[in-house]
């Protein structure tokens, strides 16, 4: 521990945001990193607790604690503080395949854990992972290593989001010829056209995607398993198959008049946007427009809010957003204690934007659709929308969310983003695989196992384990890489 004072001696710092007002304007990353010097510093208010819950990555009050992935924390926030940032990326690269990914989009599980959140601020964990990851690639120290033994088995990957990357990459370092479909026409899954390209550009993708690349790793794009290529082909052609296609089923709102025109899944309308962004810069206008729409955004979680940030920069009239939950407190409540995941109020970039643009936040608690209204061309007018309160169900005993009587009203709406999640895996997919699923659709195996009820077959991240974190996909990546490894050779050292 190079600064046992450092905690007390030095603040938290944090990069400096572009203002809103300017960064709507663009499409553009608007984080400006602090200077390694300066960033340097950061790492040393890291206390090396007895206890690093930072690394912990266990699930405490119903909610993880530190990091999935377990990455060694107070290692390299040590080391860059010594100025030491190629040991730095050593430590990192042991436990994280993607760092460069989890240090733009990840809600920093690390830093929710810190010990110095007890009397103070966390330590800046998630900017000195980016900074760790960013020097490493400017100073040439990610290139391709291909492995120099192949061990003549063969793994088919379905899917190239942050799981089936994971895992490609993991069986390749090991010698095994990896070959990973996607059936859209980019490498990426919803790291492509699920984050919008302010939160994570994509020319961060494809940084990647070149180096694995140049160590082996085939990657087949228009490729759709289970429809245009047959699963019969990948379990006859490859050793092995790890299915990591996501949990791709959104949830949808059924209401009268949700057959309108102009209600969208929030993920069809990102993909459009962000495809159209990749194809033409907006020039061949195949995406949803939201330009002087009066925009309504159902969902209050990350994608809601990359709806929210995404309409504004299309130029939308206003921005509405619904959540069905009361608003969360501003600051811990005693019945959720450190470690726990902080369940407080959070406004993310868009609903920043939203106020500094329209002079307000756009989310409304407490409430829901009941109706969508269609006018004479068949398009979403108008939405009736009812409040609600918690109340105990005495069937189950359970809280839920009721409307309250009377307190109806109605708001003017011409676009609709549905951002409400999603419930499992695709049917075609797994019909076609034959695999088992449990009780929410997604692909069951043994506790803490990666192997499917069919031999051979594997699967990881959204698919196995439902919606969650990006984090997460690349911890149940790197393990189902693992357990392939192991089942493939006897033995594993991944």
């Amino acid at each position: 521990m190079g600064k046992p004072t450092g905690f007390l001696d030095y603040k938290r710092q944090n990069s400096e945001t572009i203002p809103p007002k300017k960064r709507i304007q663009n499409f553009k990353e608007f984080h400006v990193a602090l200077p390694l010097e300066k960033q340097r510093i950061q790492g040393a208010r890291c206390m090396a607790c007895g206890v690093p819950f930072c690394q912990y990555g266990q699930i405490i009050g119903g909610m993880a604690s530190g990091c999935p992935l377990n990455n060694l924390v107070p290692e390299w926030n040590d080391l860059i503080y010594h100025g030491k940032w190629e040991l730095a990326y050593r430590r990192l690269a042991k436990t994280n395949c993607f760092p460069e990914f989890t240090s733009r989009v990840c809600p920093a599980l690390c830093e929710a854990a810190c010990t110095c959140n007890l009397n103070g601020e966390a330590v800046a964990t998630k900017e000195n992972e980016h900074a760790i990851i960013e020097y490493a690639f400017a100073q040439g120290l990610i290139a391709p290593h291909p492995p120099k033994v192949r061990t003549g088995k063969k793994v088919a990957v379905v899917g190239s989001g942050p799981s089936g990357l994971a895992a490609a990459m993991q069986l390749n370092s090991r010698g095994h010829k990896v070959t990973v479909f996607e059936r859209r026409d980019r490498i990426g899954g919803l790291l492509r056209y699920g984050i919008p390209n302010m939160k994570l550009d994509k020319s961060v993708i494809d940084r990647r995607i070149a180096i694995m690349e140049a160590e082996g790793v085939e990657f087949v794009t228009n490729a759709n398993v289970g429809g245009d290529i047959k699963a019969s082909r990948l379990l006859k052609e490859y050793d092995r198959v790890v299915l990591a296609c996501g949990a791709s089923n959104p949830r949808d709102i059924n209401v009268p008049g949700r057959d309108a025109s102009g209600i969208y899944f929030a993920v069809d309308f990102l993909t459009s946007v962000t495809k159209s962004l990749l194809d033409s810069n907006f020039a061949d206008h195949k995406f949803i427009p939201a330009k002087g729409k009066k925009v309504m955004v159902i969902g209050g979680g990350d994608t809601g809010n990359d709806c929210v940030g995404t309409s504004i920069r299309l130029g939308a009239a206003s921005v509405l957003q619904l959540e069905m939950m009361p608003k969360a407190p501003d600051t811990r409540t005693e019945q959720n204690p450190w470690p726990e995941w902080p369940r407080v109020c959070k406004t993310d970039y868009g609903q920043e934007e939203a106020i500094a643009v329209f002079g307000h936040d756009p989310r409304v608690y407490q409430t829901t659709v009941t109706e969508f209204v269609k006018n004479k061309k068949g398009e979403v007018c108008k939405a009736k929308l009812v409040k609600l309160q918690g109340q105990k169900d005495e069937k189950t005993g359970k809280m839920r969310m009721a409307p309250v009587e009377g307190s109806e009203y109605v708001v003017d709406v011409d676009l609709v983003l549905i951002a409400a999640g999603f419930l499992g895996s695709q049917k075609y997919v797994t019909d076609a695989f034959k695999v088992e699923l449990d009780g929410r659709t997604n692909v069951k195996t043994a506790p803490g196992e990666y192997q499917t009820s069919v031999p051979g077959v594997f699967t990881a991240g959204d698919m196995h384990r439902g919606q969650s974190l990006v984090v997460w996909a690349i911890r149940e990546g790197r393990e189902a890489a693992r357990a392939v490894d192991e089942s493939l050779m006897g033995y594993t050292n991944l």
